[in-house]
């Protein structure tokens, strides 16, 4: 986050485990003067709106069919296109209903605690289910199942471009059905920035902010759930692919698997930190959020493993142990920045942060410039992409394409940080610059 914030009435808040984007709260003033459809356009407009929708699933599509491929070149041109028979398969639109349809039933379940988003303009406060990790649980013992009864998992490998396609196919469906119910809505249920009057763009960014049906709320369902489970169960079936093919999984499809796991479980063990983040507090739930959910996360984040299957790689003792020493580097900064945030949120007088310098701010809150947070403004994008690195590592140099993830994950983290930056300058003001003055660095320490 930029800079950690703490109200003065040290009310409980808890933060992202994920990268996503921390909230930034316009005050009252601003928005009491502030039309819906002035509101700044993001992601270039309607322009963005018109090509990224077209872009992004050719990218997913392209990505997936270059991994799979012998020779697994990125930069080929014209790429080879995959047959119909290779992007449309009946099991995989089964799978994936199925697959939804057990995540929404985990999480209307009573498991686990139920916890309070922040107050919505109209004042209430919605609450969410915390058991993302039960439903990851309960998963694995399906998954230990289905291995025990001898299930073909590896099959996930010849089915990831129908997956994919399906998944595409589902987000564009799904994004319609949310642009058209939103005008059923009242007026405070829609995002701020999506009800521009524009429906490419408002399609796209996502008109209403927490659509729901009953207690189920779409946009917390996606965030955490299926796209991100199944990543994980794709890289499992790479593995199992792996093992078809050579008897037995490599060691770099052993850490690629394990590192990723890891991060997913650390998400969903935290998964309270999402009820304050932009994508829930802020956002609207259109394309952008849904196909990111469904199709791009679990279908771009673990191209590593569908990459291994085709292009083994042998790792040294000397290079295993140094890939996991610097995952565990940027979990342990990534983990131990998010949890002094939050314990800093949550209880400023406690002894583990109650000696941290800070500096007030006209809002009534003040900004964190000691411990990891007074290190760069951002220590736990910097976990992040070490840690982005290390998935990568495993594949070797022969191919650019095991780096994709952590050159788009950079690109995605710096622009989002240059977004909080101007978003904290206009709300801050001088204490801002202080704060900017005082922990220069924004991500990458004496560089950047």
């Amino acid at each position: 986050m930029v800079g950690v914030i703490v109200r003065s009435s040290q009310s409980p808040l808890h933060l992202r485990a994920l990268h996503r984007r921390p909230i930034m709260r316009p005050n009252s003033q601003a928005l009491k003067h502030r039309s819906l459809h002035e509101t700044e356009r993001e992601f270039g407009g309607t322009l963005g709106a018109v090509c990224i929708p077209v872009l992004l699933p050719l990218t997913v599509l392209f990505l997936i069919s270059v991994s799979r491929s012998p020779e697994a070149r990125l930069l080929r041109w014209p790429p080879a296109l995959p047959s119909t028979e290779q992007l449309w398969d009946p099991v995989a639109l089964v799978l994936l209903l199925g697959w939804i349809a057990l995540h929404a039933l985990l999480y209307a379940m009573p498991l686990g605690k139920v916890s309070e988003g922040l107050a919505l303009r109209d004042g209430t406060r919605l609450k969410y289910p915390i058991n993302g990790f039960h439903g990851l649980c309960v998963s694995g013992v399906l998954l230990i199942l289905l291995l025990v009864l001898g299930a073909p998992l590896g099959s996930l490998f010849e089915l990831l471009l129908p997956l994919a396609v399906c998944a595409i196919a589902l987000s564009f469906l799904f994004s319609v059905y949310l642009y058209i119910r939103s005008f059923w809505v009242p007026s405070h249920a829609l995002a701020l920035g999506g009800n521009t009057g524009n429906p490419l763009y408002d399609f796209f960014i996502g008109r209403e902010l927490n659509p729901r049906i009953g207690n189920f709320d779409f946009k917390y369902f996606c965030e955490l759930r299926p796209g991100l489970i199944g990543w994980v169960v794709i890289n499992l079936g790479m593995l199992m692919k792996e093992v078809e093919l050579r008897g037995s999984p490599s060691l770099a499809m052993i850490l690629v698997n394990s590192f990723q796991l890891l991060y997913v479980a650390d998400a969903l063990w935290n998964e309270e930190a999402v009820l304050t983040t932009m994508d829930i507090v802020h956002d609207g739930f259109g394309f952008m959020l849904v196909f990111g959910d469904l199709a791009w996360v679990p279908f771009t984040y673990g191209l590593q493993a569908s990459f291994l299957v085709e292009h083994p790689q042998t790792l040294s003792s000397l290079g295993s142990l140094t890939i996991i020493a610097l995952n565990g580097i940027g979990y342990y900064i990534f983990r131990k920045s998010n949890s002094q945030k939050n314990q800093f949120r949550r209880d400023p007088t406690h002894p583990s942060v109650a000696r941290l310098e800070t500096i007030a701010t006209a809002t009534g809150k003040r900004l964190l410039v000691s411990g990891w947070w007074g290190l760069v403004r951002h220590p736990n994008y910097l976990g992040d992409l070490l840690m982005a690195l290390a998935w990568s590592l495993p594949c070797g140099f022969s191919h650019l394409l095991p780096y994709f993830y952590v050159i788009y994950f950079t690109v995605l983290l710096i622009h989002r940080e240059d977004r909080d930056e101007r978003q904290c300058r206009v709300k801050y003001g001088l204490a801002w610059d202080t704060y900017c003055r005082r922990v220069p660095y924004r991500i990458f320490p004496y560089i950047y």
